[in-house]
């Protein structure tokens, strides 16, 4: 599988060596020029998971996805440069929505010189990044991100106290990317009723949900409701969504869904405290 164009998006020449060096090099570009977005699943079209798509969606087209897409193509791309990884089953909430969450995630774990790495691009304001898989709190600039184990073969991940959501859990049990292709299409039920997107940029997270633009960085957060079209159309330019790649008339559909939206994410934030 050629992933040079993936290479060429992250604007990362082709590694010499598949190190620890060249894991938080690309793990960090991915971060920093791919964004975390559901605008398939909220046009109705389908979510491959295959490679020739994959590469095709993020390397030649430079869009984003949801975290199946997102870590199963960086999954791709590391054992492309030469790296062992697991993909592995994760869920997202689990310590608060129990066992029926498993599989709504996936995440990777890294094998570097007899050690693991935790990678993952699918939770849209994850560290920049990968953390050692060993327990204890991990610092990254200036957010606590904490990982913990569970039980043998089962950990949980700790987001920063301002984070997206409050933890994640996986099992270190590898599995196949194809294993998941129907919890790619289904999702969570949040990723089909409000438009979602994240990118990291400048050392600022950028979230956007339904018309909800928000921008944390290092003065704090700010938050502002899209206006109109045009509005929402240079928002998801800064988002590094591809515009292009959509069409004009892809990104009208999204904006008037969000009308129906905003409402339902209002609520949301109501329920979850947001």
């Amino acid at each position: 599988m050629n992933i040079t164009p993936i290479l060429d998006r992250l604007e990362q020449p082709f590694p010499t060596r598949a190190d620890l060096k060249t894991l938080r090099g690309l793990y960090r570009a991915w971060r920093t020029h791919v964004p975390y977005e559901n605008f398939d699943l909220q046009l109705g079209r389908d979510t491959p998971l295959d490679s020739e798509f994959l590469v095709d969606k993020f390397g030649i087209r430079r869009r984003g996805g949801t975290c199946f897409q997102m870590n199963g193509t960086l999954a791709l791309l590391l054992r492309g440069v030469g790296f062992d990884v697991d993909i592995v089953e994760s869920g997202v909430q689990r310590e608060k929505r129990g066992e029926d969450v498993w599989g709504n995630h996936i995440a990777l774990l890294v094998h570097v010189d007899g050690k693991r790495w935790l990678a993952d691009v699918g939770i849209g304001d994850s560290f920049l990044e990968p953390l050692p898989l060993t327990e204890g709190t991990h610092r990254q600039g200036t957010l606590d991100y904490r990982l913990e184990r569970l039980s043998d073969g089962v950990w949980r991940a700790r987001h920063h106290a301002g984070g997206s959501v409050s933890s994640w859990d996986f099992r270190t049990v590898p599995r196949e990317l194809s294993e998941f292709a129907e919890n790619a299409r289904h999702s969570t039920p949040v990723m089909h009723k409000v438009l979602v997107a994240q990118h990291h940029r400048d050392g600022h997270e950028l979230a956007l949900r339904s018309r909800v633009l928000t921008d944390t960085g290092p003065a704090g957060k700010t938050r502002r409701v899209l206006e109109d079209l045009a509005d929402f159309t240079e928002a998801l330019k800064g988002l590094a969504i591809s515009v292009d790649d959509l069409g004009p008339d892809n990104v009208r559909l999204l904006w008037n869904k969000t009308a129906e939206q905003y409402q339902a994410w209002l609520d949301i934030e109501k329920r979850i405290g947001v």
